[in-house]
């Protein structure tokens, strides 16, 4: 099943530079502001090889991919990135606070080398699909540099958390590899090169299924690398470096693991009629309000609401809705409860009985498409939808008219994307957000020459 290999990893001399300087967010997090951040922070920040700056007049010969490798190999010349001498695998943990929460959470697991398998094979199983953009990009920078900046963030079953005793241990004795983010998130690093503990974490490992949490795009970029690379060679070498992925291995069973919702935001529905829309769902939903008339009362008000949606509610599935100001009040926050018989087989009849059991399909199935009439394709073409992580941004945005509803949702369950996932099956887009991201840069994998067995 899982092959799980310790690596030399290349990591940053904190001799001479800072981490919290030059590490950075993953590439697909990266906004032109943080970009320019990163890029004021030191010369020697992550941002030039893991999202480079282009420029209008860049050739084949000048330009983001090219001046990666140039940066890459002169930080290596320069020992700014150095190899480590041994073999090992990477415990590392993240300590944060849950954002919009006062719950502090420790999220620990190991970096190491998984073995590439396609997913035919059914030892990793993706949760979501992929664009064509992202991976031409990624695969790209891969050839022209041969690292891997960025972590896979990889989930296993360890319901017994045998692992986690392991990697606990390791993480009660002092590192110097630490430093803080942007997020407030604290980060940790043990390089452990002791090979009983190697034996014990592949040994462990070797039954697994792994499931893709984060990363899809640099997956499957690396398999297309890895079958460019065979190609080239005219054969399989199965120790070759491209065979293998860095990849950060999390217990899915982990106490530090969270999920955060991604809210959606409604706009450019033609004659929207709050009252009509409510009424188009009353075959599907009961609904609450939380009225509101000043601001006094709208604080209550809205505490009350996210209480209420981020209960269980005797049983009952809920999906909050905040239109703004209604007709004869300055406004209310709105829960929708999914009717005690709803018949979601016979209503969605297309669908698995895990992928009804998920909040967001109930929200773009029958609240969008059949409250709104806002299809599949309208929302794939992003005309009527907006995606927000923060649920205090998105009821901002209708207040400030340029949404005429937020949608409202809780986060999916962990074991809701194991199970989907084992069975071949994928979530709807914007399903999932697992918090915090892996820093880009905390160790890199370079894609040469061959791996110790």
């Amino acid at each position: 099943m899982a092959e799980i290999h310790p690596f030399r990893a290349l990591r940053y001399d904190t001799n001479k530079v800072k981490l919290d300087e030059v590490l950075t967010q993953p590439y697909d997090k990266i906004t032109p502001a943080m970009q320019e951040r990163y890029y004021a922070a030191s010369p020697y920040n992550l941002i030039a090889i893991e999202k480079g700056k282009t420029f209008p007049d860049d050739t084949a010969e000048n330009n983001v991919y090219t001046r990666a490798e140039k940066k890459l190999n002169e930080w290596i010349a320069q020992k700014i990135l150095i190899q480590d001498q041994t073999h090992a695998i990477y415990v590392y943990s993240q300590e944060y606070m849950v954002p919009g929460m006062h719950t502090r959470k420790v999220r620990i697991g190991f970096i190491a080398l998984g073995r590439l398998q396609d997913y035919s094979a059914k030892i990793v199983f993706p949760h979501e699909r992929t664009l064509t953009a992202p991976k031409a990009d990624r695969m790209e920078l891969l050839r022209h540099t041969h690292v891997q900046t960025g972590q896979l963030f990889m989930l296993y079953d360890d319901r017994a958390r045998t692992i986690d005793t392991y990697l606990e241990e390791i993480a009660r004795t002092p590192t110097q590899l630490e430093l803080r983010d942007e997020f407030g998130v604290t980060h940790r690093l043990w390089p452990v090169d002791h090979t009983a503990f190697i034996r014990r974490i592949q040994t462990a490992m070797a039954d697994k299924n792994i499931i893709i949490a984060d990363g899809h795009h640099r997956y499957e970029t690396a398999l297309n690398f890895r079958n460019e690379c065979r190609a080239k060679s005219g054969k399989t070498g199965p120790q070759a470096a491209y065979e293998f992925a860095m990849m950060t291995f999390i217990n899915s069973h982990s106490r530090g693991l969270t999920i955060l919702p991604t809210h959606r935001l409604i706009r450019n529905v033609a004659n929207f009629d709050f009252e009509r829309f409510r009424k188009a769902l009353a075959p599907f939903f009961d609904w609450y309000s939380y009225p509101f008339l000043n601001p006094g009362e709208r604080e209550t008000s809205y505490a009350d609401f996210r209480k209420d949606l981020g209960r269980q509610n005797h049983g009952r599935r809920a999906i909050g809705i905040y239109p703004g100001k209604i007709e004869g009040q300055a406004g209310a926050f709105f829960l929708f409860l999914l009717r005690r018989d709803a018949n979601l087989e016979t209503l969605l009849p297309d669908l698995t009985e895990a992928q009804r059991g998920l909040d967001v399909v109930l929200l773009h199935r029958l609240i969008l498409e059949k409250g709104l009439g806002i299809t599949a394709e309208a929302v794939t073409a992003e005309k009527n939808v907006v995606y927000e992580r923060e649920i205090d941004n998105a009821i901002a945005a209708v207040d400030r008219g340029e949404a005429q509803l937020a949608c409202l949702l809780n986060p999916v369950r962990v074991q809701q994307v194991v199970e989907i996932a084992l069975g071949d099956d994928v979530l709807p887009q914007k399903s999932t957000d697992f918090y915090p991201k892996l820093l880009s840069g905390i160790s890199i994998y370079q894609v040469e020459g061959q791996i110790e067995q």
